[in-house]
């Protein structure tokens, strides 16, 4: 029997050094398949670069490397084309604008309906909403199609940051529910992104508390000043300070470039904590300002516009630079419901008054409904 128990050993050594010789082999061919790789792409960029001299002609000449091998000089840095993609000519922000005042007309029918719903007890979920958003977008002149799918987050579902319903896992939207809402259209004339975060029922206190830091911060970014040419991290904290006063914060960057009817994201500048990103903001450029708040298993807030930026008339100019503010393109309300007003200063109020008169005296105008426009009238 001891006998058995050894052959059987030595046949499973035998099949583990079988084994190590097939890995060993594999290992060999792997290296040598590399090898051959990293030769050929060497051999094919000393080509490219030979057929790229020659047909510069011999005035482009050509630089030694440390090892004495000929190549082309590659200059190495940020390409110019997004940058001057991303300054909006005034046609451009025209557009933009005129997009957007569509689109308020078109959130603000949304919302009616919505508070209407909720009004009568009636419940929709998230999927459903989200289609019923791109509806009301469909009605507006020069309509494609969503800029991106629609985010419609109720309670919990809010504090996922990119969260999408599904049919099957979609919650209801009610009379007492709390939704996030982020939504955007691609126009003939510009594209749009807003977030609304809006109270179907009695918000709690702690919801207010959150809610009003979220909006301060908003406005604290929409009136900074800055000289030209500042990097977006460094106005990123204007939109954290009165979350961070009360110890919380969100985890996402506060603004992305956004293209005139073209891409909903687009760069190079954005206003985010990383450092990574220091393209200095110039007037015409068009970013997002978003800050938000996310209790996960509870709700999420976000309050979302879109900003231009403009030049800033400044007492004086220092270093003969040009100073530089937001002017906003987004005209739809911002819920009141949700603000406490005790934790505002006075210029935060008015700046909030003066934005619902804007959106008032240019949205007001162009709907029809007028069911639509007295909640409009009462929204702002």
């Amino acid at each position: 029997a001891a006998s058995d128990g050894l052959k059987a050993t030595d046949a499973r050594l035998e099949e583990c050094a079988a084994s190590l010789e097939r890995h060993d082999a594999l290992a060999v061919r792997t290296r040598s398949y590399l090898n051959e790789m990293h030769a050929r792409n060497a051999q094919a960029a000393r080509e490219a670069a030979e057929e790229a001299a020659a047909a510069a002609g011999p005035a482009d000449k050509r630089a030694k490397t440390d090892a004495g091998e000929d190549k082309k000089p590659v200059k190495e840095g940020v390409s110019p084309i997004p940058l001057a993609k991303s300054v909006k000519n005034e046609a451009e922000l025209a557009g933009m604008l005129e997009a957007h005042l569509r689109d308020g007309v078109a959130m603000a029918s949304f919302w009616c309906w919505l508070d209407e719903q909720a009004a009568a007890g009636k419940k929709w979920d998230e999927y459903e909403i989200g289609e019923w958003v791109s509806k009301f977008r469909a009605e507006q002149p020069g309509f494609s199609e969503e800029s991106f799918a629609t985010i419609a987050g109720e309670g919990p579902h809010g504090a996922i940051i990119h969260y999408r319903a599904s049919k099957e896992g979609a919650r209801d939207v009610g009379p007492e529910s709390l939704i996030l809402c982020d939504s955007g259209g691609q126009y003939d004339c510009g594209t749009t992104d807003v977030t609304r975060t809006h109270h179907l029922g009695t918000p709690t206190d702690h919801q207010k508390d959150a809610y009003t830091r979220v909006l301060q911060g908003h406005i604290g970014l929409t009136t900074a000043v800055f000289p030209q040419d500042t990097s977006g991290f460094v106005l990123d904290a204007f939109a954290r300070r009165h979350l961070w006063e009360a110890g919380l914060d969100y985890r996402h960057g506060t603004g992305h470039g956004v293209g005139a009817a073209l891409n909903v994201h687009e760069g190079p500048q954005s206003i985010s904590p990383r450092f990574g990103n220091m393209t200095g903001l110039v007037p015409g450029m068009i970013l997002s300002n978003e800050p938000g708040y996310y209790e996960d298993g509870g709700f999420g807030i976000r309050i979302e516009n879109l900003l231009v930026v403009r030049e800033a008339k400044t007492a004086h100019n220092f270093g003969d630079k040009k100073y530089l503010t937001f002017d906003y393109l987004t005209h739809i309300p911002i819920q009141k419901k949700l603000i406490d007003f005790s934790l505002m200063s006075g210029a935060e109020v008015r700046w909030l008054n003066e934005y619902h008169a804007a959106v008032w005296e240019k949205v007001s105008p162009r709907v029809t409904d007028e069911k639509v426009k007295a909640w409009l009238k009462e929204a702002c």
